[in-house]
């Protein structure tokens, strides 16, 4: 297991599976008895990982500063009493104890700029909270801005998600270039398969050895969420047989989780 504390920040393209390696890697942790202090951060604004986790929440971050945005108008001359006030409110409300676990959700604001501010909102609160916590997984965004915005400069290792898509190796492919770019202290980059047909594997496993990337390994197809899905259930109900969460006890060993 690697040392403690361990950021991580999953990160892909629209619809490589993300969501989907966040839950596997949280279920692996809570079966492993490694008495980690978890949060688990829902980055992307759609706002899909508590349903996926079956957690209620009952505020977003965006939902929050949406609140103050209304009552004080401008966001980006919010002084700092009210900056002071406005992380309270999100600490008290918008992140949720569940089972072995806290979540935080960002989701997004309705004002014009507001999105950009509620990045450097959670970014803010990452930086003061993040000592409570041994291990903190980041489902971020799809796409790149993250980096940009340097939401990820709180997180040591970098999980890149991708497809059978070509878009999704360059999606990772850019996503380092901006890591270098932006100068994020990150100690490990890996790419990890999702789906990927057993010809497509073995050329992702040579595009990641070509391009410097660590590979991790691959979450299979796998009926089981198919069907906890298709029913609404969470993820972390998936059973011990599940061929996903075999691959995702493998993969967070490859990457040191555990």
């Amino acid at each position: 297991m690697a040392k403690r504390p361990f950021y991580i920040s999953i990160s892909g393209k629209g619809g490589a599976g993300k969501t989907t390696l966040t839950a596997l890697l949280l279920k692996v942790l809570l079966e492993s008895s490694t008495n980690d202090e978890i949060l688990v951060v829902d980055a992307d604004p759609a706002t899909n990982l508590p349903q996926v986790l079956g957690v209620e929440i009952s505020k977003t971050v965006g939902d929050v500063a949406e609140e103050f945005r209304k009552g004080f108008h401008r966001l980006d001359n919010i002084g700092f009493e009210k900056s002071a006030l406005l992380e309270y409110y999100i600490m008290r409300d918008c992140i949720v104890e569940a089972e072995g676990f806290d979540l935080l959700a960002m989701g997004r604001g309705e004002g014009e700029g507001c999105y950009c501010y509620i990045n450097a909102v959670l970014s803010g609160i990452l930086g003061k909270i993040v000592q409570h916590y041994t291990v903190i997984l980041m489902d971020m965004e799809a796409g790149l801005e993250h980096l940009n915005r340097r939401l990820d400069r709180h997180v040591n290792t970098i999980v890149i998600v991708v497809d059978n898509s070509l878009m999704s190796l360059k999606t990772a492919e850019k996503m380092k270039e901006i890591i270098r770019e932006v100068g994020l202290k990150i100690s490990e980059i890996y790419i990890v398969g999702n789906r990927l047909h057993s010809k497509r594997e073995e050329a992702v496993i040579r595009w990641a050895s070509q391009n410097e990337f660590k590979y991790a390994g691959t979450i299979p197809e796998d009926r089981n969420i198919a069907e906890l899905a298709a029913n609404g259930m969470p993820l972390l109900k998936l059973p011990k047989d599940s061929e996903a969460l075999r691959a995702a006890y493998i993969i967070a060993k490859n990457i040191d989780l555990i």
